[in-house]
């Protein structure tokens, strides 16, 4: 073990260096200064709900000659109709609101193939456009659709669907576009994982080995030119690359805040030029103990504003400093705020604890980055029947082997392994960024970061003060 220990921390020592040395080479460490504060004709920063965000690549500009932003099929869209740089490289309802009123909803991004509530919808009307465009314009949301598993162990037995549509061979599902940024980090692609071309195990290095992830995401690109784009075939292998190595060198971070200024200011770091050199290798800081390193899980996974804890801040009539000391606290609540985390398929049946103490670092422990180190998809309740608003279809399985009956809007993971266990699990997406992608969860269901932390508190009894709730949504926004 000391042996293995020995020879892995001199890799990571190494692989650490060269990454260094790589985003230094290609500019991506080009920060501005730290009072400087962002620019309008800035290409990298763009105004947000609460501040500004930045985006860093290695030429210090966004290529947009790269057939990213090419359309390749009938509709007109491209990867980045779905996939925009002000809404941390999603897409946000605000803005689709706004394309709809300046197109009356003949955008390319309103197309029947996803787009609308069912692919037979009425579109023959501005009017009738609204209606059916509504999960777009209402939470930013697609339609997947996809049939039951021919292998599952569950049968559909019941559907409500608002719309008319969904039925076994095809059911509706809901979910919001991930982002295209941030990517080396994954390590599950799309929410339910159907893009990862092999469970990505350890030690895979983030800029060293990114083999399994590249092939991932070169899967993800060509399905969608294929099926969101209705291309009659995929590009070649060329311009695939060209997407790939696009979407693999963005890295986006809230760098303003608009109560606490410049969130890379006296030691913060905050910002996307140093998240860039954020180290990462698969399993990093697991909680589960599959760090390859062999090192403990640390709860302190986020150490961003460490030293903007200050408690004397509050007592200070300068805002910016009330400000800061907020998000600091937020980030201490973050690392270590007692939860009592139960009920979560995929976490606690697989460890055999039924009470797992932890914190929101137990399943966001990749260090300043915010996602799980390694795949754990988890079913949190988010899907549920008890949370079904009326605009979701809502679906009834029912196990064939031992006939019992679960009902939920999306069966999430389920619909790839057919397992009955599965159902209802998704991946955890990387948190940087946050603040500028609302609507939250996998079908938009959180319209703010205070709705998140509200279902969080609900879910698992936090009891969170107001105070609390205030200072989490603080240091998330600052992510």
């Amino acid at each position: 073990m000391f042996d293995h220990r020995f020879r892995f921390a001199a890799r990571r020592r190494l692989a650490a260096t060269l990454v260094a040395m790589l985003l230094a080479a290609a500019g991506a460490t080009r920060a501005q200064p730290a009072d400087r504060q962002p620019s309008h004709a800035h290409p990298l920063t763009t105004a947000d709900p609460t501040g500004w965000l930045q985006t860093s690549t290695p030429s210090g500009r966004i290529d947009s000659g790269n057939p990213f932003f090419q359309s390749f099929g009938s509709n007109g869209r491209s990867c980045n109709s779905c996939h925009r740089q002000a809404q941390g490289w999603t897409v946000s309802p605000d803005e689709l609101r706004q394309r709809f009123a300046r197109t009356s909803g003949t955008d390319p991004i309103f197309a029947l193939v996803d787009g609308a509530v069912s692919p037979v919808a009425d579109v023959s009307s501005v009017y009738a456009r609204r209606n059916a465009y509504a999960m777009l314009l209402s939470r930013g949301l697609l339609r997947i659709g996809m049939p039951l598993p021919a292998n599952a162990e569950f049968r559909l037995s019941g559907v409500d669907d608002p719309y008319g549509y969904a039925s076994a061979r095809e059911l509706s599902l809901f979910r919001r576009p991930l982002p295209a940024t941030n990517l080396i980090w994954l390590t599950a692609v799309m929410w339910d994982g159907r893009e990862t071309f092999t469970p990505f195990k350890p030690p895979m290095d983030a800029g060293i080995d990114l083999e399994n992830l590249r092939v991932s995401l070169a899967s993800q690109a060509r399905h969608a030119i294929l099926g969101h784009e209705q291309a009659a075939a995929a590009p070649d292998d060329a311009v695939i690359g060209r997407i790939v190595d696009f979407e693999t060198h963005l890295f986006t971070a809230q760098v303003d805040d608009n109560g606490a200024g410049r969130l890379n200011s006296d030691n913060a770091m905050g910002g996307a030029n140093i998240l860039a050199q954020q180290r990462f290798w698969v399993g990093i800081n697991d909680t589960l103990g599959n760090d390859p390193t062999g090192d403990a899980f640390d709860e302190k996974s986020m150490r961003l504003f460490d030293d903007w804890d200050d408690p004397t801040a509050q007592f200070r009539r300068d805002p910016r400093d009330r400000a800061r000391a907020a998000i600091a606290r937020g980030e201490q609540l973050f690392n270590s705020m007692p939860i009592a985390i139960s009920g979560v398929a995929g976490l606690n049946d697989v460890t055999g604890i039924p009470v797992i103490h932890g914190s929101c670092s137990s399943c966001h422990n990749s260090p300043n980055i915010g996602n799980h180190s390694m795949a754990l998809p988890v079913n949190i309740g988010v899907a549920d029947a008890s949370r079904r608003t009326a605009d979701m279809p809502l679906y009834t399985l029912t196990n064939r082997s031992t006939g019992k009956v679960v009902q939920t809007t999306d069966p999430g993971l389920a619909m790839i392994t057919g397992k009955w266990a599965d159902i209802g699990k998704f991946k955890g997406p990387i948190l940087r960024g946050v603040a500028a992608r609302a609507p939250y969860f996998h079908n938009g269901s959180a319209a703010t970061l205070g709705d998140v932390v509200d279902f969080y508190d609900t879910r698992f009894n936090i009891h969170m003060s107001a105070q609390q709730k205030s200072d989490l949504v603080a240091f998330l926004s600052a992510l």
